[in-house]
């Protein structure tokens, strides 16, 4: 129950709380359906804007995946009146926040299965969620109202593995990645700061970092309960042993649960000044 109950806060922490039609909870965003394959109505994206007219450097911000399998139908996408997407939007971001396949409107099959505790296959199930980002960044930059150049790529969770796994690739579209407690396989048995098959993690960050060349940010919190800052550590060293390039901030706790931080109330106080510092480079 306890691990239900977490699973559930971290779920609505990654994909928060506004209409799935019309303009969003604060009137200023949209939703609109980017063409995906093998999905029915697309990538549902949510588009938050800053106050400022005319073309806006781009940010896309991508969710995490609940343990639970029967709560990604029910996920949506993050306000704009969200703490995490203000703080874009205030520097003069437009902000996407998509939906990948297999969760919330955009439906269609699950494809970031990892094979769960017996195979831990976490190099391929990264690679889809980054085609899903790419596809989404790719389709933004088309937009009139996005300016030219490279994209910000951040994502939380199982969206941020898939931002690490998208540096692998070195698309030219993207220029640089937040990555916030990026992971897969946490509470393994129920068990926090247990993950399944952490070799073959450590193993698979790794492999990413082998053909990265982007420019990453790490960030996890003290009091994460899937992944640790012991494990983030192990994480960011195998990275960087092949090349990858990365900097680390271990964040203090926050909240119950540092899992949540990046999209939790208040967090963006802690990260943002970090944040800040990683993008002026």
């Amino acid at each position: 129950m306890i691990r239900r109950a977490l699973l559930a806060a971290v779920a609505l922490l990654a994909g928060a709380c506004a209409p799935e039609t019309g303009l969003s909870a604060d009137g200023a965003g949209e939703l609109v359906q980017i063409p995906a394959p093998n999905t029915e109505r697309g990538f549902t994206t949510r588009i938050c804007r800053p106050a400022a007219r005319g073309p806006a450097r781009l940010v896309v911000i991508n969710h995490g995946s609940p343990g639970d399998p029967a709560e990604r139908p029910r996920m949506r996408p993050a306000a704009c009146d969200n703490d995490a997407v203000r703080w874009f939007t205030a520097r003069g971001y437009v902000v996407a926040l998509p939906m990948r396949r297999g969760y919330g409107a955009t439906g269609g099959a699950w494809a970031e299965e990892f094979g769960g505790c017996v195979s831990g296959n976490y190099r391929p199930a990264g690679l889809e969620s980054a085609q899903d980002i790419l596809t989404v960044t790719r389709a933004m930059q088309a937009r009139a109202d996005v300016a030219r150049g490279p994209a910000l790529v951040v994502g939380q969770s199982a969206g941020g593995w898939g931002a690490l796994a998208l540096s692998s690739l070195n698309p030219e579209e993207v220029g640089a990645l937040v990555n916030f407690a990026g992971g897969r396989g946490g509470w393994r048995g129920g068990v926090a700061n247990s993950v399944c098959r952490e070799d073959r993690l450590i193993a698979a960050a790794g492999e990413y970092g082998r053909t990265a060349r982007v420019p990453t940010l790490w960030i996890y919190a003290a009091n994460d309960s899937f992944f640790d800052n012991a494990l983030a550590s192990r994480l960011i060293e195998a990275y960087r042993s092949g090349g990858g390039r990365a900097e680390f901030f271990a964040a203090p706790a926050f909240g119950r649960d540092g899992h949540g931080f990046f999209f939790g109330r208040g967090g963006s106080a802690v990260w943002g000044p970090r944040v800040e510092r990683f993008l002026r480079r």
